[in-house]
């Protein structure tokens, strides 16, 4: 016995020793240049039998504080803060105690080295933790650092003697599965020192006290982390996650060296995939909203950033109330138009929104055919050109929203990859109407700027600051921003966001000294690497929403690629979109609604996966919750070849709705509810509708079809096309013009010509109804399809692997 109580007693001491030398190698280890700003950086996790121990450090090494959670309790989240901030000898001395108290139990034992908590989460049993384990890093900001995740871990909190019976049941495991399917390690990034979820002139000129991270609408735990910053105060042991695209890159012009940083930021509101969140819901927000930034800089003397430039634009769902539902057996799903919002308030919402944040002008290109044979996205074009109408009518002439439209798969189909030269001066005339940002940061500034733009204020408090230090060269300012859009807002809006850039990119460089005039050549060797940095973020984009890599015929024609070998690549994509829509989406959408809270599980309610819809939070029809059976038959679709329905009811709209304020330019009469903007707080509407659905395939004009568009006063000089010989006209009555006219009804995109499809060994060729009927036929014969798929056949939708 004495034997073994030494034995013991020796594990205890190797134990304890080993929890310090792991807390002494912190100390040793090599940092970047300390950061006086006080952020928790670096964490180890240990345990006890009864708690965890979270210690966390700042940069400097200097500040070291404890976060104790609760084991003992199996479904409640306890925390407790130690207000204490410790030197590192004090720390490790708090350690030696913990673990000397806990010698009964085990000891204090070391868990994980970790780079910031996500969040928290329950299900229907414990809660769970979820940490960032392994960091790497992707690119500097004025001497920040920022981060995507490289690996994550959940561990649940409760310890294993007080777990309950729900916590090993088959729901809570599938709720564990689902959540996992939201990799982090892809596509999110963050920064511990700078506002990664804010624009860079924000970031400089804004009041830095009222820019709190997690209220911002790009902030994708939110909602995971809302518990912890309640209960302590404070985001000290979290760190803001950002989702979308993040890339750094070195160019070259005349000798000179300089950083082009490309970020898409992914709003959280009306956040899901391609056909299971279109159009705008009650608040005005998008779906597919991403906001993108051109950040461009030069360091000089040793990493210094004197001068920088950004530019920002948007790209969102068209902001009316229409959808699509995902069809097995159509690979173009009916588009449904609602017509109960005959006021556009959803829309005002959504503009008023934008306009609160990026200013005005609002700079509208839209991308979407604009007259075809079979009416379907020509139908939505004039809805959209009437909404912005009636918006215009009630707006000053200096502050009315600016529309463009640019039929790209006509004008592409007539002049090839010359249409870039057309999307150019659209993008000259926007960047004419929105500005820039640009500054110098002054040397005695620099440092400062570079090493403590962080969670608290810096001097450059306000754009004033910026001009009196930024003699010579006048800083610059964007105000307004624009908006580009097509169906689904990733091909075609790609290559008009990469003209965009491409144009701002010429500005950008003028301004801070590296290029003479402001104009880059489409045949520049910059114009090609800027290409390929956007065609980088259009396919990481479009596999988040779409479930496939973009169709970038523009750019592979640009490149001069073979045209077969494209359409090849187009065909696969567009299968690989249709298989992921069809099949993997409602699980993928399900995920995304578990990470961002618009479903919490309760114990005796329904499971996520046992719904029909997601209508258990305000998807933004302005409808009613539905029982399963009648949301079934409500959102029934015909196996036609995708012309649109109408869907009619008596208008009805929210009662608890109130006047914005707003910053910038207002737009009247504009309603909000009692929620703001900025919060996505799940809403059940409690509107009475009597919906039914008609089938309309129209023939007639436009101005026909449309008896009660407004006066074309309130369109012309606000509302514009342009023709294939890139000049700009009026288009108040666009329905009319002959020019736009479409050779039938094709797929969103139009990623290849009927045409021109390769032909099958038999001689067939898969393409419109044809491929309609033969996925009938498998349909009619073919065995049940299961709820869940084999590994491989996923693997091969999402990254074109083989498929065994």
């Amino acid at each position: 016995m004495g034997s073994e109580s030494k034995s013991n007693n020796d594990d205890m001491n190797k134990m304890k020793n080993q929890a310090l030398i792991d807390l002494e190698e912190e100390e040793g280890e090599e940092e970047p240049e300390s950061c006086p700003s006080y952020k928790l950086v670096k964490f180890k996790l240990y345990e006890t039998r009864s708690n965890f121990y979270l210690v966390g450090r700042d940069k400097t090494k200097k500040f070291w504080r404890v976060l104790k959670i609760d084991r003992s309790e199996p479904s409640e989240l306890v925390l407790c803060e130690d207000p204490t901030v410790y030197s590192y000898h004090e720390c490790r001395t708090l350690l030696e105690r913990i673990h000397d108290g806990n010698r009964c139990t085990g000891g204090l034992k070391v868990v994980t080295t970790c780079y910031g908590i996500v969040g928290f989460i329950k299900f229907l049993g414990p809660y769970y933790l979820i940490l960032i384990t392994e960091r790497r890093k992707v690119g500097m900001i004025c001497g920040h650092a920022i981060y995507a995740v490289s690996k994550s871990k959940m561990i649940p909190i409760p310890h294993s003697t007080v777990l309950s019976n729900w916590d090993n049941s088959k729901k809570e495991n599938r709720y564990k599965k689902l959540l996992s399917s939201i990799d982090i390690t892809k596509d999110f990034f963050f920064s511990y020192s700078y506002h990664i979820m804010h624009t860079l002139q924000k970031n400089l000129c804004g009041d830095d006290t009222k820019l709190v991270p997690y209220e911002a609408l790009f902030v994708w735990n939110a909602f995971l982390t809302r518990g912890i910053r309640s209960d302590l105060q404070n985001s000290l042991w979290t760190v803001p996650l950002v989702h979308g695209f993040f890339k750094q890159v070195k160019f070259s012009k005349f000798g000179r060296t300089f950083h082009v940083t490309l970020i898409a930021r992914r709003s959280r509101h009306y956040a899901g995939t391609r056909y299971l969140k279109r159009g705008i819901n009650e608040k005005g927000r998008a779906a597919n909203d991403v906001e993108t930034e051109q950040i461009v800089f030069e360091e000089v003397d040793g990493g210094r950033v004197l001068e920088i430039s950004s530019v920002v634009q948007i790209r969102g769902s068209i902001p009316l109330f229409w959808s699509q539902e995902t069809s097995r057996l159509n690979i173009k799903p009916d588009i449904i138009l609602s017509k109960e919002d005959h006021n556009y308030e959803a829309t005002r919402r959504h503009f008023q929104n934008l306009v609160d944040r990026y200013g005005s002008p609002i700079f509208i290109l839209n991308l979407i055919k604009t007259k075809e044979k079979k009416p379907r996205e020509s139908v939505l074009h004039m809805e959209f050109v009437k909404a912005v109408a009636t918006i215009n009518r009630d707006l000053d002439k200096e502050n009315r929203l600016k529309f463009r439209t640019v039929d790209l798969t006509r004008l592409y189909r007539i002049r090839g990859a010359k249409v870039l030269m057309l999307l150019n001066k659209v993008a000259g005339n926007a960047l004419d109407q929105t500005g820039f940002f640009y500054c110098q940061l002054p040397s005695y500034m620099n440092h400062e700027v570079s090493s403590s733009l962080s969670y608290v204020a810096t001097e450059l408090a306000d754009a004033n600051t910026i001009k009196e230090c930024s003699q010579p060269k006048i800083a610059r300012f964007q105000n307004g921003v624009l908006r580009t859009n097509c169906i689904d807002c990733l091909d075609r809006t790609n290559v008009a966001q990469y003209a965009f850039g491409l144009v701002a990119l010429g500005h950008q460089l003028h301004a801070i000294g590296i290029t003479p005039t402001p104009k880059i050549d489409l045949d520049d060797e910059l114009a090609d690497s800027l290409m390929a940095l956007y065609e980088a973020m259009g396919d990481t984009l479009a596999l988040q929403y779409g479930g496939s890599a973009a169709h970038n015929k523009i750019f592979s024609e640009r490149r001069g690629h073979w045209k077969a070998a494209t359409q090849s690549q187009e065909l696969i994509r567009t299968l690989q979109r249709y298989l992921r829509n069809a099949y993997l989406d409602p699980e993928k959408q399900d995920a995304i609604n578990l990470f961002l809270g618009h479903f919490q599980p309760e114990v005796g309610k329904p499971a996520l996966w046992e719904l029909d819809s997601d209508h258990y939070y305000n998807i933004g029809r302005l409808t009613p919750p539905m029982s399963h059976e009648f949301s079934r038959s409500f959102l029934k679709r015909s196996l036609s070849d995708g012309v649109l329905i109408y869907e009619s009811s008596s208008p009805a709209m929210p009662a608890d709705i109130r006047d914005t304020s707003n910053c910038h330019h207002p737009l009247p009469d504009l309603k909000e509810d009692q929620t703001g903007m900025s919060e996505s707080t799940p809403e059940i509407s409690t509107c009475d509708t009597d919906i039914t659905y008609s089938r309309f395939t129209p023939s007639m004009s436009g101005r026909q079809l449309f008896t009660d568009m407004p006066d074309a006063e309130y369109l012309r000089g606000e509302c514009s096309c342009y023709n294939e010989h890139g000049d700009e006209f009026d288009c108040s009555d666009i329905l009319a013009l002959d020019w736009v006219s479409s050779s039938g009804n094709s797929c969103e995109e139009e990623t290849y010509d009927r045409s021109s499809l390769v032909s099958s060994p038999a001689g067939g060729s898969v393409a419109g109804s044809n491929m309609n009927e033969m996925m009938e036929v498998q349909q009619s014969t073919a065995s049940p399809i299961p709820d869940e798929f084999p590994d491989s056949f996923a693997q091969w939708v999402e990254f074109g692997t083989t498929l065994a």
